[in-house]
């Protein structure tokens, strides 16, 4: 997976580059509000590009001693920036420039020039929405798209495809907006294009916020993978009972296991650290994104006094 996000986000990279070009100069060619708009989001969308690869970069640095269980969260930090300049530099931009028009509105100058940039723009956006969306459909498996990206831990994955998607309904809305105003001669629709691109931008990157904000937090495992895991452990003779299974995902291909466990009595202490030995190899091979295990021996009444006292409420000075 990990691949496949370097390569949408390559290809988002790419077609927003040139993209921006070719609209600045329209823009400058035509006066046109929404233009320029779509020509701030395409510059904007470049440089979260460059911001996704950096976080990619970085998170993938092997564990030190200053970061134990690695910098995976990088990744999440990074995504969570995007989402900040998607709202504050593409839908704030945009939002002042369409009200600006709005209040002073001119007619667009050499509409044609609008239309074949926008022409252009949407086969390349299309051509990297694609992409982003072809390997979010193999990443997602089964699940439907809004789950998928509710539980997804790779942002790279739904932040380009969700940018690819504000961007080509961006493009549309500029499209209409100048066609309109062309066909009506009110050049109010041009201003107002540019305000419902800043409003598709600021809701897109209200959603990105929301998403990376757990991840930054420290979201669990999908359940299936914990359910494997106490599945593995549960069924060894050595076990008496799975206290507690708790997964943090520490980047996107990094997950922590921590588990409270009641081994039977009759073990001795060379037989417990077998076993946890065994448990940590097995867990491992069976799930590769888990990076680090951890086993707790503690026995089922002291696990269970221990969760009941962390639940009482503390007591009225």
């Amino acid at each position: 997976m990990a691949s496949g996000s370097r390569k949408v986000v390559y290809a988002a990279l790419a077609g927003n580059a040139g993209i921006a070009v070719t609209k600045f100069i329209a823009a400058a060619a035509t006066g046109s509000s929404a233009m320029l708009a779509e020509a701030i989001h395409s510059v904007v969308d470049t440089g979260n590009q460059g911001l996704l690869l950096w976080g990619m970069k970085r998170g993938s640095r092997p564990a030190d001693e200053r970061f134990p269980l690695g910098h995976g969260k990088e990744v999440y930090f990074w995504s969570f920036v995007v989402a900040i300049l998607i709202f504050a530099v593409g839908a704030g931009v945009s939002l002042y420039e369409g009200i600006k028009h709005l209040l002073d509105p001119s007619p667009v100058q050499h509409a044609v020039v609008n239309y074949i940039v926008l022409t252009i723009a949407i086969v390349f956006e299309g051509w990297a929405w694609w992409i982003a969306w072809r390997n979010f459909k193999t990443a997602k498996g089964d699940r439907g798209y809004f789950e998928a990206i509710r539980r997804g831990k790779d942002p790279t994955m739904f932040v380009v495809l969700l940018e690819d998607s504000a961007a080509l309904l961006g493009l549309m809305v500029a499209f209409i907006g100048i066609g309109l105003g062309q066909l009506t001669g009110n050049p109010y629709f041009d201003g107002g294009a540019s305000v419902v691109i800043g409003l598709i931008l600021a809701t897109v990157a209200c959603w990105l916020a929301w998403e990376t904000k757990g991840l930054l937090i420290g979201e669990a495992a999908d359940p299936e993978i914990q359910r494997r895991i106490h599945k593995l452990v549960s069924a060894n003779a050595s076990i008496r009972r799975v206290n507690e299974i708790i997964t943090v995902h520490m980047g996107p291909q990094s997950i922590l296991v921590n588990m409270s466990v009641d081994f039977a009595d009759q073990l001795s202490s060379q037989e417990v650290e077998a076993a946890v030995a065994d448990f940590n190899r097995q867990i491992k091979a069976d799930v590769p994104d888990i990076c680090r295990v951890f086993i707790e021996a503690e026995a089922w009444t002291a696990h269970l006094a221990q969760q009941q006292k962390t639940e009482e409420p503390p007591a009225e000075a």
